[in-house]
């Protein structure tokens, strides 16, 4: 090879790798933007006991995406959304587990804290029933309803105990008419909801499904729930509820087992053991939640795909 053929060749190649080095940084960068936009929010809720307004902070996470052009946007019209609703520990790992891979998939999520507005601080104090919470749940609705970029044809809500039980009430009619008007959810995830409680003449505001003449709201129900649950004392409970349902509900929910898992086993923080007069089915006392870490990723994995089909 000549020497004056050389030296546009070693240019070419330098000017290629600039260009590279150029399009690697704005991909990196593009990359690091791709993080969820985070803001944090106030929604008007109501104190049932004393029918005031109650403000209810929340962290709105909306997935930001690269553009068919190279730039990265978080203005995509339509979006979907997931409400996460926390137990009975207040917010802890498991809000932002879940939305961490919602987000992946283009689903912007809210969790919002249902304890600060009340000055709960776990189960010692909590409210005395879930009801008293069932007011957040929609008006988290409906702040989404109206945010813009959001469909509000396409808002699900995900609960974890507590929150599993205020999101298995948001799929009945009943609760759905009483708190959000004509707002509906489109999809149900509840993660261990204490199955037992439902359709129990003990325990008011229980009812549960047409046959308890509270009829679901038409809209998809996801439970997920631990072989060695403390509340419900296994899985049985759920089972039993789907099948109490009449066959058309039945078709709706969907009940998830899983071996060798213990109350919130998604709650990969260390494990603890916790008192409550509601576990054990009523009975009272000491519950393990002993986390598993496979079991975890799976039962992530089963609830976004859910909410990607659904919503």
């Amino acid at each position: 090879m000549q020497r004056k053929e050389f030296f546009p060749i070693v240019l070419c190649s330098m000017f290629s790798l600039l260009v590279g080095a150029s399009h690697a940084r704005a991909d990196e960068d593009c990359r690091y933007a791709s993080r969820p936009a985070i803001s944090f929010v106030e929604i008007q809720s109501l104190d049932l006991r004393t029918q005031q307004p109650l403000t209810v902070k929340g962290k709105l996470n909306v997935p930001v995406e690269k553009s068919r052009h190279g730039t990265c946007s978080q203005t995509r019209q339509g979006r979907p959304v997931v409400v996460i609703l926390h137990g009975s520990a207040g917010v802890d790992s498991r809000g932002n587990f879940y939305a961490r891979a919602l987000n992946d998939r283009g689903i912007a999520t809210l969790e919002i804290d249902m304890w600060e507005a009340r000055g709960v601080t776990g189960v010692a104090n909590r409210p005395s029933h879930p009801i008293f919470t069932y007011p957040d749940a929609f008006a988290a609705l409906a702040f989404l309803s109206s945010y813009p970029g959001i469909n509000p044809d396409r808002i699900g809500v995900l609960g974890f105990s507590w929150g599993g039980v205020v999101t298995m009430a948001s799929a009945t009619e009943a609760y759905a008419t009483r708190f959000g008007g004509a707002l509906r959810f489109k999809a149900h995830v509840a993660h261990y909801p204490v199955c037992y409680v439902y359709n129990n003449p003990y325990i008011p505001y229980s009812e549960f499904g047409g046959n308890a003449s509270n009829p679901l709201t038409g809209a998809p129900i996801l439970i997920q729930v631990g072989e060695n649950d403390g509340y419900d004392d296994g899985a049985a409970p759920c089972v039993a509820l789907k099948a109490s349902l009449p066959a058309a509900e039945q078709d709706l929910v969907t009940v998830v087992t899983y071996e060798e898992t213990y109350h919130a086993w998604d709650r990969l923080q260390v494990p603890v053991t916790a008192e409550d007069p509601f576990a054990h089915l009523g009975a009272g006392g000491t519950i393990q939640i002993k986390p598993s870490v496979d079991q975890a990723y799976r039962a992530q994995k089963k609830a976004v795909q859910f909410f990607a089909e659904n919503l």
